[in-house]
């Protein structure tokens, strides 16, 4: 999480100079965005962001899908796995594919992806509030955890970072 979070920061520190360099500081489409880069990737700007961008949703996809999978059909009790077949995951798969096709079919309704992503960190954000203080009272409850209930010093880092959480939602409320 550390490296992927660094990385994430370096990528969206970089775009973010660049871009202002460009003279570029307000994108709401992904033309823009490839646009953006024009003056550093020359003629091959829209291709070059294209394949980012494809190469990103290869990686998002099956990642996504199959989250929305195991949620379901663990909260269901159903059989779940990429290891099983069809016959023995029905449900499993139904879902995976269901939410595959509905991101494909979101992605071709003409919807604005950029503010639909905006929208869904945005509701992520303010969810994970109750779902982190949620987890923070069960984390230290030994009829949930047993005998892994959480120590004093994670304890104290789980409500630090849920008090930092919800800090970035109030100031997301008040900036805007």
């Amino acid at each position: 999480m550390i490296y992927s979070n660094l990385i994430a920061l370096c990528i969206m520190l970089t775009t973010a100079v660049t871009l202002h360099a460009a003279g570029t500081t307000d994108i709401t489409t992904a033309e823009q965005a490839a646009q953006a880069l024009r003056p550093i990737a020359g003629p091959f700007a829209f291709e070059l962001f294209a394949l980012g961008i494809i190469g990103t949703g290869l990686l998002a996809v099956p990642v996504l899908a199959g989250s929305a999978a195991y949620a379901v059909a663990e909260s269901l009790r159903w059989p779940i796995g990429l290891g099983l077949t069809l016959v023995e995951a029905r449900g499993f798969y139904l879902i995976l594919s269901a939410s595959t096709l509905l991101g494909v079919a979101i992605d071709f309704s003409g919807v604005d992806s950029i503010r639909m992503l905006l929208w869904a960190a945005m509701v992520n954000g303010v969810i994970s509030v109750p779902i982190m203080a949620v987890m923070m009272l069960l984390a230290v409850k030994p009829a949930v955890m047993g005998s892994f209930v959480i120590s004093t010093r994670l304890r104290v880092l789980g409500w630090l970072a849920t008090g930092v959480m919800a800090g970035a939602v109030a100031a997301m409320f008040v900036l805007n």
